[in-house]
């Protein structure tokens, strides 16, 4: 008997090494006349970026070239969309240490500093004028509702416009913006968190520009009583530094790099795999049948769902693999391409074919790249999915199902419920 072990994305030389040496230890004690290989493919067929990541932009600045300007302004809404509410945080906390006034301006000063007894603060009367906004988005017709509606944040308006409003946190600014100056940069700010809130629900779905954004925001700052080409000033001056600080363009550049160069053994080798998949299946069937004798083929991850592939083919045409008894995969994605039509062997509904082998396949339910077979191929006896629990996280749980004894003794069972000898 043979097994022979085929390794998931990402992996090269040194981690293959490192894990199949593991493999083979934990088999070689169960089965010590078992002869344990394996097929490295990833140098031959994983993935690589030819043109040394010249695609990514900001990756390789030309030589002599300036450094990435700094969008301050892309940089805010950056803020905005992970929380909007950030800006009514610094006015809440902050205040105005001048009391509101424009100092350059009639009354300037510390004169509004504090309000007059029974005289409510200008910023009350703005924060009421946001919750008497209708919480539906207004008709088409008027340029606020037909915006909204053009811009694909019509549904996510009234939860964000409500959430603004019942916020603590614009309760608290409203109650120390006392002045005018005070309550104009208040409903700016208020105008930006509801948009931002309608934004960030939208998420993928808007349609929106900056331009059209900004509209927005004028629109819904007019109708509180401010101006919003005016630039707020204590707010827009503490959240514009810290959003220089946490969204520059060298840290995007850094993480489009990590999403991209960083990213690209593993997500490369899937993407590469899905256009040029026959050269790694023909190299397995051939690393296969070198070898004579009963195979328990084990996958792990993309190896799996190569697997899969290659015995389905196969099966379809009558061909089976030589040798082949029991399939193993593990932390596989093979079932959820099948369900999506994704997986190359087999179309959306398709039984497995008569002649494909008794199919173990191995999950975890912290691991997010693996799936059930058995409920996507109802009723077909060859397929049992099993269960094993690292305690670990994802990503760690994908790869420490190797370590546990929980796998090789399902392994074990398998072999003896295919009767291999």
């Amino acid at each position: 008997m043979r097994f022979l072990f085929v390794h998931g994305t990402g992996v090269r030389r040194e981690r293959h090494d490192r894990l199949f040496a593991l493999v083979r230890e934990r088999l070689t004690a169960r089965f010590p006349e078992a002869r344990v290989d394996s097929c490295y493919w990833g140098d031959r067929f994983g993935a690589t970026l030819g043109a040394g990541g010249r695609s990514v932009p900001g990756l390789r600045p030309a030589a002599g070239s300036a450094p990435d300007a700094v969008d301050a302004e892309t940089a805010e809404w950056t803020l905005l969309l992970a929380d909007p509410l950030c800006e009514l945080r610094v006015l809440a906390e902050a205040g105005w240490a001048d009391g509101g006034q424009d100092p350059h301006g009639p009354g300037g000063g510390d004169d509004d500093a504090f309000a007059m007894p029974g005289v409510r603060p200008a910023g009350v009367r703005v924060l009421a004028l946001l919750a008497g906004l209708p919480p539906a988005p207004p008709h088409p017709g008027d340029e606020l509702g037909a915006l909204l509606h053009g811009t694909g944040l019509a549904a996510g308006f009234p939860a964000a416009l409500t959430g603004a409003a019942d916020s603590a946190e614009a309760a608290r600014a409203a109650d120390r913006a006392t002045g005018e100056p005070q309550a104009r940069e208040l409903a700016t700010a208020l105008a930006r968190a509801v948009t931002a809130g309608a934004l960030a629900a939208a998420g993928a779905d808007a349609d929106c520009t900056g331009a059209e954004r900004d509209r927005l925001v004028e629109l819904l700052t007019t109708r509180l009583g401010g101006d919003a080409r005016v630039p707020g000033a204590r707010a827009a001056a503490v959240l514009g530094r810290l959003a220089m600080r946490v969204t520059t363009q060298p840290l995007l550049n850094a993480w489009r790099g990590s999403l991209t160069v960083g990213a690209t053994p593993a997500l490369g080798d899937i993407l590469r795999y899905q256009t040029r998949g026959h050269e790694l299946r023909e190299f397995l069937h051939a690393r296969i049948a070198a070898a004579p004798g009963p195979t328990v083929l084990i996958g792990h991850s993309l190896g799996g769902i190569a697997l899969v592939d290659l015995l389905a083919l196969a099966a379809a045409r009558g061909e089976a693999v030589p040798g082949t008894e029991l399939l193993v995969t593990v932390g596989s994605q093979a079932p959820f391409l099948y369900e999506l039509g994704a997986l190359t062997a087999l179309e959306p509904g398709a039984k497995l074919p008569y002649g494909f082998p008794r199919w173990l396949n191995v999950y975890d339910r912290q691991d997010v790249l693996s799936y059930l077979a058995g409920p996507v191929f109802p009723g077909d006896p060859r397929i049992t999915d099993h269960e094993i629990g690292s305690r670990q996280p994802f990503p760690a749980c994908h790869s420490a199902y190797w370590k546990q004894d929980a796998l090789y003794e399902r392994i074990e069972q398998a072999v003896a419920e295919a009767e291999i000898g």
